[in-house]
């Protein structure tokens, strides 16, 4: 007997189709508290284009001392070959130095990664917004010299730990100095994941306002306080056709112990395919990839649509 799938009811206002940019081997792993092994990790990345998903970010060449679980990435690319290179095999890179190494491992597209607010750049990146962009602006000029595809993440868009509510014009700045740096795509963060549907359409239409449209934007929401997928939706009917998640729900945030799991990529797929929208995801395959990784993690999957699929976590 087949697994169950949703009954697909076309909703209006949506895109036709939706890349799923997933996150889960780096903003995943990023975030347990044991290492998981190279050869679990190359496994995990193979497992999820076998079931579909595209666009995967692989790892970080961020200092092993900020992120021990991801102190394998050269090894991790090395392991995975062509598989983990390209320019739908992001990895994420803080500094000049994490660019060199990701060239060396022959990369095809990185990530950077800023923030909204004083408080979090500072405890994440040990600067000032200003001098995380200075920081970049080499960065992205040397990859995209390279021929590397270039994203900026944006962390605290919606709200932060120290801070409190983050001003929509003061996202708006600091995403657009990112971007004219010469990014090719924006993710927005709600690290925290205090964002709601008002405040997700607001924030976008004053983007597109400020000439950074929904084309060139991806949405990346924590489900903290439950408000994940009701946050994509509001993106996707804003025109965004990009939407970060994680199987399995797997991550947070290793700088800000407020931030729980990401969006899991199941129900991010199956919502979607109930309103008709196409992600080219098997949704059998990434609930048995994320019950495989449950098992090395030793806890079964927070995602909502893998324990009604398989009757895990009971």
């Amino acid at each position: 007997m087949s697994m169950r799938t949703p009954q697909v009811e076309p909703a209006e206002g949506l895109p036709s189709g939706v890349t799923v940019y997933e996150v889960g081997p780096r903003d995943g792993l990023q975030n347990e508290k044991t290492v998981v092994p190279v050869e679990v990790k190359a496994e995990f990345v193979r497992r999820l284009a076998a079931a579909g998903l595209s666009t995967i970010e692989t790892t970080s060449f961020v200092p092993p001392t900020w992120v021990p679980q991801l102190a394998d990435a050269a090894e991790l690319l090395a392991d995975l070959g062509d598989e983990g290179r390209g320019p739908q095999r992001p990895v994420l890179v803080p500094n000049d130095r994490g660019l060199d190494r990701a060239l060396e491992a022959g990369v095809g597209a990185v990530a950077i990664f800023g923030s909204a607010t004083e408080t979090f750049a500072r405890k994440n990146l040990n600067r000032t917004v200003a001098e995380s962009v200075a920081m970049f602006a080499p960065v992205v000029r040397r990859a995209r010299e390279a021929g590397l595809w270039v994203r900026a993440y944006v962390s605290m868009c919606f709200g932060d730990p120290w801070e409190g509510p983050v001003p929509v014009e003061q996202v708006v700045d600091v995403c657009g100095r990112l971007m004219d740096l010469g990014c090719d795509q924006l993710s927005l963060g709600d690290t925290i994941g205090v964002g709601t549907t008002g405040h997700v359409a607001r924030l976008l239409d004053a983007l597109d306002g400020a000439g950074v449209g929904p084309e060139r934007t991806g949405v990346h929401f924590h489900d903290t306080y439950g408000q994940a997928l009701a946050n994509t939706m509001t993106a996707l009917r804003h025109g965004v056709t990009v939407v970060d998640a994680s199987t399995g729900g797997l991550g947070g945030c290793p700088y800000a112990k407020s931030a729980t799991g990401n969006l899991a990529t199941e129900d991010l797929v199956w919502a979607l395919e109930g309103a008709g929208v196409e992600t080219g995801v098997d949704l059998e395959a990434l609930a048995a990839t994320s019950v495989w990784m449950a098992g090395h993690l030793g806890r079964p999957s927070p995602s909502r649509v893998v324990r009604a699929l398989t009757g895990s976590g009971d």
